[in-house]
């Protein structure tokens, strides 16, 4: 761990516990009874937390990957080379069996490796935690280990293809051969759904899927496919999940209103040959440098049909709901450790006669700062438990919270993510600003995952969606929210205010769209207060709530709600838990 030395410069904070040190983190994992992977990611914490792993996190992002379209005879390869920094921190995150981890069960020390653990509960509790403690120390990796695991529902309803791909999708060995699936260990997904005329708007794609022959396609059966995608996630994965329009033949004169469907398109053909998915170009993002990113075409490519015909966006949308609770425990693991080193720089680094975090102004930010935090940790492990408990049958209330408050929470604190990170950075001053700190790199993480899945916009208006045609959901959710807010009058005032406000935007459809961001803020707020309320120390939950839902609510800056001393006192001393 870093010490501050006669210099009065303070290193960055690595060589730590980041769940040790994290006390609302434990307390989320022993509510969820998750103590059968506590051991497992204990270890997992200490190693991510570790000076060696911030190395390895810094080269994969300083050394950003490459493409080599051809070889040295020309012919076409599409590889992309990476620093193998990142395939050690690929390796890390296999090891942890975290990729299935959400559909499988407790670990069991005596069952052979990919025997299927008995089932019990806080296995989702259980990954989030481990997911949002890798994203503290190397978010692009984060990417394919979303995509890869966000297919597995979406995969698992095709036996045929399923028999195949299973072993080395749960595999905990990373193999970074570029070869064909049969002969892969380890297997890694992507998702194609982004078209440069269409953005958001999938049902703009222009690509399509025809049968290569008389005999006609069908699920399970293979295709062939035209046309391009403008982002296409991680190129090396192992295969992709692709939108595209049923096409009756490759001229077919009506394709472009044909309906969309989800497709299998591997890296390479089962013949052996590689698919022709040609990589155009690598994006030059800026942020989630260690990652890949590409735009391709698509020249007769092999694929295969996965779910119903004409049913490609509710079938990929399965994918999209986790991949959206990934961008949450995402933002709020950033969030996370922006704050961890802005505690840390100010309790070491002196300024005007004291410690940084000594002083008045300085702690309302830190203080601030903490309970953004502490909240987003709170919604996400929320979500995290709803996805486990709508499993079972008559769970409308655990539906509720996945279905409406999954995109609403990703608005939300993705937002506040991006806010945060900058807020960090200059308790840093003039050194976080500098490439060479983890602040920089947060802070050009942070906007990917609220531009991912779905931007601000689109969630909130998903938001909209889901409560006027799922009414049942709705008053699950509502009577949930209620019951929370039972005891607290600025949140009793708060859900009334929503409420009233919502049979207003009822009568009007201009009115319910314009003001969608400034409901669905309110709503999430509601929520963490709520959270709160139920799970953070009463002086953090009073803050919380006086600061975001009382009568003098400040929702800008950090550290613009005067809190008092005592509450400030206690958000400090419990939010970073370092043993010295």
């Amino acid at each position: 761990m870093a010490e501050r030395n006669k210099d009065n410069l303070v290193d960055e904070l690595v060589g730590y516990d980041p769940l040790g040190s994290d006390p609302a983190l434990q307390a989320a994992l022993a509510r969820a009874q998750a103590h059968p992977w506590l051991p497992g990611l204990q270890q997992h914490a200490r190693t991510v937390g570790s000076a060696a792993f911030a190395q390895l996190a810094d080269q994969a992002n300083r050394h950003p990957p490459q493409l080599q379209p051809w070889d040295a005879r020309g012919r076409r390869i599409d590889q992309v080379e990476f620093h193998p920094a990142w395939h050690q921190v690929l390796a890390h995150y296999r090891a942890q069996q975290l990729i299935d981890m959400p559909f499988a069960g407790a670990p069991a020390a005596d069952a052979p490796a990919h025997a299927p653990p008995p089932a019990t509960s806080g296995r989702w509790t259980a990954w989030a935690a481990g997911f949002y403690l890798h994203g503290q120390a190397e978010a692009g990796s984060l990417c394919p280990a979303t995509m890869t695991t966000a297919a597995i529902p979406v995969l698992r309803k095709e036996p045929a293809l399923w028999a195949q791909i299973a072993r080395g999708i749960s595999s905990a060995e990373h193999d970074a051969r570029d070869a064909p699936v049969a002969d892969k260990t380890a297997l890694w997904v992507g998702m194609g759904m982004t078209e440069k005329q269409g953005g958001s708007d999938v049902r703009n794609n222009t690509t399509v899927a025809y049968p290569p022959d008389a005999a006609g396609g069908g699920r399970g059966a293979a295709y062939r496919l035209q046309g391009h995608k403008w982002f296409y996630s991680v190129p090396t994965a192992d295969a992709h999940l692709v939108v595209a329009r049923m096409a009756s033949s490759a001229h077919d004169t009506h394709a472009l209103q044909a309906p969309l469907a989800c497709f299998w398109v591997p890296r390479w053909r089962p013949d052996g040959r590689r698919n022709s998915v040609l990589v155009q170009r690598l994006k030059d993002k800026v942020g989630n440098r260690s990652n890949a990113s590409s735009e391709v075409l698509f020249d007769d490519a092999y694929g295969v049909l996965v779910g119903e015909e004409g049913r490609g966006i509710a079938t990929i949308m399965e994918m999209a709901t986790i991949t959206r609770l990934c961008c949450v425990l995402g933002s709020s693991a950033l969030l996370r450790q922006a704050t961890v080193q802005a505690l840390w720089s100010a309790r070491h680094r002196q300024a005007f006669g004291a410690a940084l975090a000594a002083q008045p102004l300085m702690q309302s930010v830190l203080a601030d700062l903490a309970l953004e935090s502490e909240a987003a940790l709170l919604l996400a492990m929320r979500l995290a438990q709803a996805f486990e408990d709508s499993s079972a049958p008559g769970q409308t209330t655990a539906l509720a919270w996945q279905r409406i408050m999954t995109p609403a929470a990703k608005f939300w604190v993705c937002k506040r993510a991006i806010a945060c990170s900058a807020e960090a950075m200059e308790v840093l001053g003039g050194n976080g600003y500098t490439e060479s700190s983890a602040l920089a790199r947060i802070y050009r993480e942070a906007p990917v995952n609220s531009i991912w899945e779905g931007s601000g916009n689109v969630m909130c208006l998903d938001v909209l969606k889901a409560l006027q045609r799922e009414p049942a959901l709705r008053d699950a959710l509502w009577q949930d929210l209620q019951r929370m807010a039972a005891d607290d009058l600025a949140m009793a005032q708060a859900l009334q205010r929503l409420h009233t406000q919502w049979q207003a935007m009822a009568q009007d459809a201009w009115a319910q769209q314009a003001q969608a961001r400034q409901w669905v803020q309110q709503l999430v707020l509601v929520a963490q207060a709520g959270l709160m309320r139920q799970h953070a120390a009463p002086a953090h939950a009073d803050a919380f709530v006086a600061s975001r839902l009382g009568p003098h609510a400040h929702l800008g800056v950090m550290g613009a709600f005067p809190l008092a001393k005592a509450q400030i006192s206690a958000i400090l001393g419990a939010s970073l838990q370092l043993q010295h």
